[in-house]
């Protein structure tokens, strides 16, 4: 087999793993997009839930998530914070995103991109 098949074959296999392990909201988290941010590992995210909150990036995951503006993450709200504050714990990729919209998860996400 030669190189460029194999790296198609490669390629297929990482986005098949991709979709068949999408981490679902549990519990207390929300799914949310990134409005903005601030700085310091921090950032404004508008939750699907309706409510938009502070959130931040744990330092265990400081350095191995990037998020940027407009990015579907999901976070888990504090306990003491109310809910104006929150951890991000995953940042979905692309092709993730679009399972979730085809599964319905993220239908409201339509209505979230007017803003």
């Amino acid at each position: 087999m030669n190189k460029k098949k194999q790296e198609v074959l490669d390629k297929e296999a990482q986005t098949q793993l991709e979709l068949r392990r999408v981490k679902l909201p549990r519990g207390n988290q929300a799914l949310g997009i990134v409005e903005t941010r601030l700085g310091g590992s921090r950032m404004r995210v508008r939750c699907l839930d309706g409510k938009t909150r502070v959130c931040r990036i744990p330092g265990r995951l400081k350095r191995k998530l990037w998020v940027r503006e407009g990015d579907t993450v999901l976070i888990e709200p504090w306990e003491f914070g109310g809910d104006d504050k929150g951890d991000v714990i995953f940042k979905y990729r692309p092709t993730q995103v679009d399972y979730l919209k085809r599964k319905g998860i993220l239908k409201e996400v339509e209505n979230l991109q007017e803003f």
